[in-house]
């Protein structure tokens, strides 16, 4: 590397930044301090990536079970390579950086449901504060867990996100932006197939169906209140 041989891996230069705190702006583009600062060390992050035997990028993605890992391992490319990965043929993916993440629960039903995945894009911290837009799905990776949610910006008043679900059952809840590590924006999705025509999500049920089941049964619930108050009225009791 030191004679111009061979270029100096991705690898090398993250652990540079992490160590000497160098500007990965400055040596990318020559611009800016050398050296980070307190006030922009958390403004990049770089991402451990793989690529294919061209030398192109290929999107990894993230399972349920490797979620943990990457919250505490995401930077880490012995990680990262041992995450499956795969390329899609439109050009769009072949831009920049991409994951996909497996989605867990039920929060953002209907749009997403539980064992689709999502692709995305990642959004370098510096664009945070203009670049997350709102109503716009995004993952976000924090301190302790991996989340999918609509994202309100508060960055500029409560330097705070406000998240929130399509599932109106959860309420929305503040993401300060020191506990957030990675905004990936999604892109598209991939979805389990469903071969009956005759099911709807999947073969789940929907919140406008559990709402339907839980007016009938206290109508039924109110309906059978009146008989006995009928029967008392026939029969009073002694």
């Amino acid at each position: 590397m030191l004679k111009d041989k061979r270029d100096v891996p991705l690898e090398t230069l993250r652990k540079a930044v992490e160590k000497y705190r160098f500007n990965p702006n400055y040596i990318f583009t020559g611009q800016g301090p050398m050296m980070l600062g307190d006030d922009n060390e958390n403004k990049f992050r770089v991402l451990s990536v793989i690529v294919d035997q061209k030398g192109e990028e290929r999107i990894v993605h993230v399972p349920v079970p490797a979620q943990a890992g990457y919250v505490n391992e995401s930077a880490e490319q012995t990680f990262i390579q041992g995450l499956p990965s795969f390329s899609l043929p439109d050009y769009k993916y072949k831009v920049g950086t991409h994951r996909s993440f497996d989605v867990a629960g039920d929060s953002m039903e209907p749009t997403l449901l539980e064992g689709d995945k999502v692709i995305c894009s990642f959004l370098e911290p510096n664009l945070w504060e203009n670049g997350i837009k709102d109503n716009h799905v995004y993952v976000f990776v924090t301190n302790s867990d991996i989340v999918v949610k609509r994202a309100i910006n508060k960055i500029k008043t409560n330097s705070a996100l406000e998240l929130k679900s399509d599932n109106t059952y959860y309420q929305p809840f503040p993401l300060p932006l020191s506990e957030l590590k990675e905004v990936w924006l999604i892109r598209s999705k991939i979805s389990p197939f469903a071969p009956c025509m005759e099911k709807t999500n999947n073969g789940q049920v929907s919140k406008d169906e559990i709402d339907e089941l839980r007016n009938a049964i206290q109508k039924q619930n109110e309906v059978i209140g009146q008989l006995y108050e009928a029967i008392d009225k026939i029969n009073p009791k002694t």
